[in-house]
């Protein structure tokens, strides 16, 4: 298939943009890319198909988000962080069914599908929601999925007791990371090796030290990658203070930092923390809604990118930031550093279009294959409608990705070489069927959960 008359933001070495510009696909593969009449002289008979007034971007990456979460979308709006976790969203989780679980993935996927993420790292699924569930969801829809299945054996948050955990979300080292194990070969390299596999470990205080190290020499041995929440909140730095560590040197401690890691948050960071990321090779999720909303904080992204840092952008779970469009992160990403630093220029555009392709696919060790256009990768890219009245005019194609554009503009998406969304609608699931399984399956859950009278707004429903 011959895409022709886009302009490209093709995110390549040289950061080539292609008015006018086409992309040949054979297989999964992109085969051909360069400017329209070149490929149409070149390869005369293949089947065309006219993106005149789109671009083209590759598929986004988002490198954190809960895909149970998305059954949980307005569950806890508004709350300070222990009573968001302790008294919502553990509560809410710890009654999920493994329907439920396969529920929340089918819609976390399609939202993400629809807004133009190709590919996603689920941060830390839990054994009660069904891993074998959310593999399956995501070899039907077509994405690409890393998806980490949750390590722990400490039930409270940062060893503090007050925040204890839903005893039904309690995992110990033989479901966790055992069970993690069992998943990475189950699972691992599945669906057209669209489906990656990797241990989703608890913030530092739910897992033991032990625990830590072992899970990080069986990921050495094997060669399975960890995400984990770290530095998120102020709890988190007095946890790390407690142990006599800054929050990097307690993750050197036991294994954890290297180019195998993505380490989520972020926020509260030493400068000595962010040389020892920048030293190990070791990733960062940069999460700009979540931080925001929950009040954790601002992550010093600046000084991360400065440093050598590789960081990519995530939604984080939908309670939290309550949609799981990337396109919307990248703006909040690209301004939210100005109102810091008073400071316009600190973080540009073009940073946060690295981010949400390159960056994301370096963080999963995808670089290779996915991240930008260019011949010999993978066919994941997003076609975005301009001829629209708020994204006209524009003068430059990646502001207006950035700073205009928002999921609702995605008309089509390719992944794999296969054509997922096209005119705006899922190829892969039935939409309505998606949604209303969320919406009743998440009524349940609340019911099940005890918290029909808590999960409302505070003004009154007549």
């Amino acid at each position: 298939m011959l895409y022709l008359h886009a302009t490209i933001i093709t995110v390549n070495a040289s950061r080539e943009i292609i008015l006018d510009g086409a992309i040949l696909v054979q297989g999964n593969t992109i085969a051909d890319i360069g400017k329209s009449n070149t490929l149409l002289e070149k390869h005369k008979d293949e089947e065309t198909v006219d993106l005149t007034g789109r671009i083209i971007i590759p598929g986004l990456i988002s490198t954190h988000m809960h895909t149970a979460q998305t059954l949980l979308r307005g569950a806890a709006d508004d709350l300070e962080l222990v009573s968001w976790l302790c008294e919502r969203i553990w509560v809410l989780q710890g009654n999920f069914t493994p329907e439920d679980g396969y529920a929340a993935a089918r819609i976390s996927i399609a939202e993400m599908l629809l807004t133009g993420t190709t590919c996603f790292l689920e941060s830390m699924f839990a054994n009660r929601y069904g891993f074998d569930g959310l593999c399956k969801a995501v070899e039907e829809s077509g994405i690409r999925g890393c998806l980490g299945k949750i390590v722990m054996d400490i039930a409270t948050y940062a060893k503090d007791s007050a925040w204890a955990m839903h005893p039904g979300l309690v995992e110990d080292r033989e479901m966790s990371l055992l069970g993690a194990v069992s998943m990475w070969e189950k699972w691992d390299k599945k669906a057209n090796d669209r489906i990656r596999v990797w241990f989703g470990a608890r913030t530092p205080g739910g897992v033991s030290d032990a625990l830590y190290k072992e899970m990080t020499s069986i990921s050495k041995e094997k060669g399975i990658p960890i995400t984990m929440h770290c530095a998120e909140v102020k709890a988190d730095r007095d946890f790390f203070e407690s142990q006599n560590h800054t929050p990097m040197s307690y993750c050197s401690s036991v294994g954890l930092l290297g180019p195998s890691t993505v380490l989520v948050h972020m926020v509260h960071l030493d400068d000595s923390d962010i040389s020892k990321l920048a030293e190990t090779g070791t990733h960062v999720a940069h999460c700009p809604t979540s931080n925001a909303k929950l009040a954790s904080g601002i992550c010093r992204l600046p000084e991360l990118l400065e440093s050598g840092v590789n960081v990519g952008l995530g939604t984080d779970g939908a309670p939290c930031n309550n949609t799981n469009d990337l396109l919307q992160e990248m703006k909040l990403a690209a301004i939210i550093h100005k109102a810091k630093s008073y400071d316009p220029t600190i973080i540009s555009a073009e940073q946060v279009m690295e981010m949400a392709t390159i960056n994301g696919a370096k963080a999963l060790g995808l670089q290779d294959s996915i991240g930008s256009l260019e011949i010999g990768k993978k066919a994941d890219f997003v076609a975005i409608d301009m001829r629209k009245v708020h994204l006209q005019p524009y003068f430059s194609p990646v502001s207006a990705v950035v700073y205009s554009v928002t999921g609702k503009d995605v008309e089509m998406v390719v992944v794999d070489g296969r054509v997922v969304v096209k005119d705006g609608k899922l190829q892969t699931m039935d939409e309505e069927e998606v949604w209303r399984e969320a919406e009743g399956r998440s009524k349940e859950i609340v019911k099940r959960a005890g918290l029909v009278e808590k999960v409302k707004g505070r003004w009154p429903l007549t």
